[in-house]
Formats: structure tokens, C-alpha cells, sequence
């Protein structure tokens, strides 16, 4: 039986946690977009300050490289691919080369 690190599962949390909060980010965007949830409420605009603090940052960056493509941004599904990616590649060489 494999028991994972304290380290390795930190690094895994936190990883898995903000993807979490980058599909939180992108749903209340469109949840707003279409007028289902309103922005003016402030519960909303806490979560959505929240959310944007923290994912915007990231966001930006791509958008330098990558602009968004016939009016979509791509920007979060490439950051999600870019954390997996980050994910695999930290438990594969933990694995092989710790283990």
C-alpha cells in the first residue's frame, strides 16, 4: 500500500483547490453574464472580488501571450490544462525519482 508524502499531498491540494476556484471564477462570470445572478448584490460582488483577486493575476498573464480567440477567452482552459499538466509531472517525478 502507497501512502502519499505530507509534501506531495500538500502540493496536490493545492493544485486541485485552485482549480476549484477557477471554475468557481468562470461560472459566476457566466452566471452573470446572462443575467441569472446579479452583480449588484453584495454577497456577489464579495465572492466575485474574491474570486477575481485571486484567479486575475494568472488570467492577465495569459491573456498577454494568448488573446482571446473570436471573442472567447481561453485563458482559464489553458491555465487548467497548464495545472494538470503541473499536477502529473510533480507526482510522476516524485514517484520515480523520490520513491
Amino acid at each position: 500500500m502507497f501512502v502519499e508524502p505530507p509534501i506531495l499531498w500538500l502540493i496536490n491540494l493545492l493544485i486541485e483547490t485552485y482549480i476549484f476556484i477557477i471554475f468557481a471564477a468562470v461560472i459566476l462570470n457566466l452566471l452573470i453574464s446572462f443575467g441569472i445572478v446579479n452583480r449588484y448584490q453584495p454577497l456577489v460582488q464579495q465572492i466575485g472580488v474574491l474570486l477575481n483577486r485571486l484567479t486575475e493575476p494568472v488570467f492577465a498573464r495569459i491573456r498577454r501571450k494568448i488573446p482571446p480567440l473570436g471573442g472567447i477567452d481561453i485563458s482559464p482552459l489553458i491555465l487548467l490544462i497548464a495545472l494538470k499538466f503541473l499536477q502529473y509531472c510533480v507526482n510522476y517525478f516524485w514517484l520515480k525519482y523520490l520513491v
